[in-house]
C-alpha cells in the first residue's frame, strides 16, 4: 500500500566514489545521511518517495514536532541534509552489490573535500565510544559497492546504509485498504489520540491482536474485538470481559462504508453490520528488500509470523562488512523518533570506522613513502 510522495527537486548524481550511499529518505535515511555530512563526508541519499506514514496527516509522539505533516518533515530534513553539502537524490534502487575493494582507501583529507558545500566540523570531534568492530579495513582493501538505478545509472560507495522501511499488509477484508492510514490504524501511539473516545474495532490477525485490544481500550470505553477466525482463550475471553471489551466471533464479511466516505462499520457473515468508525489491525511488517538481493544481508522472521526484518547488531551493523541497516527495515515497531534516532546512530558508526580506515590509509602511505591520492 505505498503512497508517493509530491515530487520535489532532485539532485545531480555525483561521479566517482563516495562514502556513503543511504538507500531510502525517510526519517532513518535522512537522520544518517545528515550525521555524515556534518561529518564532511560525501553522501547520497537515495529516495523513492514512499514513506510507510505518507498517509498520516501528522506525526505524532516526537517531541517539538508533534502534529507535523511527513511530507513537511521530510521536506525539512532534505533541506538540511543539502544544507551540509548532501545530495538527495530520487529514484529506485534496482540494484546494490559488493563491488571489488579498493587496496588504497580515500584519505580523510580527500573524502572531507568530496562533500559539495561542507562546512568546517564544529563540536567535539572526540569518539570516546567509537566502536571497535571492523576497526581494522577487511583484508583485501576498503569494501565498495555498486549501486544501480531503475533508470540505469550507477554510482560506487565505500559504505551503504539501508533504511528501505517495511510494507505494512493488511488483511484481506474487502474495503479495508482505502481507509489505511486514516480510519484504519495499527499503532496506538501514532494515532491513539486522534481515534479517542470513538467505537473503535479491533480485527484480530493473531497472538499480538489480545495485546493490540488492551492497548486501544486505554482509548476508548467502546471496543469490540472481531475474532475473525484466530484462537481466543477461556482466559482471555475473561480479560477481555473484565475490560468491558466485547468479543465478537462470527466472520467479518467486509467493511462499510459511510455516506461521508469513512467508516460506517463492519458487516458480518450473517448480514448484521456492527457499528464503528475506527478499525485497528496489526499489519504484517515486511522489510523493503527489493534491489537489495546481491548484498546478502541476513533476513529473519518477526515473532508470531508478524513480518521479516533486516538482522543487525549494534547500531545497525549488519554481517556484511560495510553495510548498516536502520530504521523500519529493521526495527518494525520503531516510530519516527526512534527511526531517525537509529539513523543518526547508524551515521555516527560509519564515520568512526571510516575515520580509523582513512588513517590506516594515511599511515601506509606515509610507511610507504608514497603520494597520498
Amino acid at each position: 500500500m505505498p503512497v508517493t510522495t509530491a515530487a520535489y527537486a532532485t539532485d545531480t548524481l555525483p561521479g566517482g566514489t563516495v562514502d556513503t550511499v543511504v538507500i531510502g529518505g525517510g526519517a532513518a535515511g535522512l537522520n544518517g545521511a545528515l550525521m555524515l555530512a556534518r561529518s564532511r563526508r560525501s553522501v547520497v541519499v537515495i529516495d523513492s518517495g514512499t514513506p510507510r506514514n505518507a498517509p498520516a496527516e501528522g506525526v505524532h509522539g516526537l517531541l517539538g514536532l508533534d502534529g507535523t505533516p511527513p511530507a513537511e518533515l521530510y521536506e525539512r530534513g532534505r533541506e538540511e541534509v543539502r544544507r551540509y553539502g548532501g545530495v538527495i537524490v530520487s529514484g529506485e534502487v534496482a540494484s546494490a552489490e559488493p563491488a571489488a575493494p579498493s587496496a588504497l582507501p580515500a584519505s580523510s583529507a580527500s573524502s572531507a573535500s568530496s562533500a559539495s558545500s561542507a562546512p568546517s566540523a564544529e563540536g567535539d570531534p572526540s569518539a570516546g565510544n567509537a566502536p571497535s568492530t571492523e576497526a581494522t579495513p577487511p583484508a583485501g582493501g576498503d569494501p565498495r559497492f555498486t549501486v544501480t538505478l531503475a533508470d540505469g545509472r550507477t554510482l560506487t560507495a565505500r559504505r551503504l546504509l539501508v533504511a528501505t522501511g517495511l510494507r505494512d499488509v493488511l488483511p484481506d477484508v474487502p474495503g479495508l485498504a482505502e481507509h489505511w492510514g486514516h480510519g484504519v490504524v495499527h499503532c496506538p501511539y501514532c494515532h491513539g489520540w486522534e481515534v479517542r473516545d470513538e467505537p473503535i474495532g479491533v480485527l484480530a490477525v493473531g497472538p499480538a491482536s489480545v495485546h493490540h485490544a488492551l492497548l486501544f481500550r486505554q482509548l476508548t470505553d467502546d471496543l469490540v474485538y472481531f475474532t475473525r477466525g484466530t484462537e481466543l482463550d477461556e482466559d482471555t475471553r475473561t480479560r477481555f470481559a473484565a475490560r468491558d471489551i466485547r468479543v465478537v466471533d462470527t466472520p467479518v464479511e467486509e467493511v462499510v462504508r459511510a455516506d461521508g466516505g469513512g467508516i460506517a462499520g463492519v458487516r458480518l457473515a450473517d448480514g448484521q453490520v456492527v457499528a464503528r468508525s475506527v478499525l485497528a489491525v496489526a499489519t504484517l511488517m515486511r522489510a523493503r528488500t527489493e534491489g537489495l538481493e546481491g548484498l546478502g544481508l541476513p533476513i529473519e522472521d518477526l515473532p508470531d509470523g508478524m513480518g521479516r526484518r533486516f538482522a543487525s547488531g549494534m547500531a545497525g551493523a549488519t554481517e556484511v562488512p560495510g553495510v548498516w541497516v536502520a530504521g523500519n527495515a529493521t526495527d518494525p515497531t520503531a516510530q519516527v523518533g526512534a527511526a531517525a534516532a537509529a539513523g543518526a546512530l547508524a551515521g555516527a558508526h560509519i564515520n568512526a570506522l571510516l575515520a580509523i580506515a582513512d588513517t590506516d590509509a594515511a599511515l601506509a602511505v606515509a610507511k610507504s613513502g608514497a603520494t597520498t591520492v
